[in-house]
């Protein structure tokens, strides 16, 4: 698999993307009551999955490096991976969500799908083929109970 831009990365790009629509857009941005706290419960709870998923690659004793599935020597189907196939994608979003209501720029709207669809296109979908190389038909049963997303 041949990806080049790790996906903590991708995050950090369309975030500086959404402050850059705040700040060069502000009459493209809101405010609402309460949308700092909404930003930070929703920071904290895109950590939640990032954090379990963590702990979960960890304590089966497999790569957690998304650039190098290949090298994966355990399927992960338990705790977190039971709801979502990628969790820490999920976290990410999450924490995209997050800035967004922070930077309050109407452009998010748009961000945000492309972040998905980026995603989904470029670190998912080559990483479900090499998972489908590395473990077969556990693999497809796998993809066929649990969605990709939640």
């Amino acid at each position: 698999m041949k990806l080049k831009v790790p996906p903590p990365l991708v995050l950090i790009v369309a975030v500086t993307m959404t402050y850059a629509a705040a700040s060069w857009f502000p009459g493209l941005t809101f405010k609402f009551p309460g949308q700092f706290v909404l930003a930070a419960i929703l920071f904290f709870l895109g950590l939640i999955p990032d954090v379990l998923a963590l702990l979960t690659f960890f304590r089966k004793k497999t790569t957690v490096n998304p650039m190098t599935p290949e090298k994966s020597t355990t399927l992960v189907t338990d705790g977190i991976y039971r709801i979502s196939r990628n969790p820490m994608y999920l976290g990410l979003l999450f924490l995209l969500v997050a800035a967004s209501l922070y930077f309050s720029s109407f452009l998010s709207i748009l961000i945000i799908p492309a972040f998905i669809w980026y995603l989904t296109e470029f670190q998912i979908k080559p990483e479900e083929e090499s998972l489908k190389r590395v473990f077969g038909d556990a693999y497809e049963v796998y993809m066929k109970k649990v969605r990709r997303w939640v």
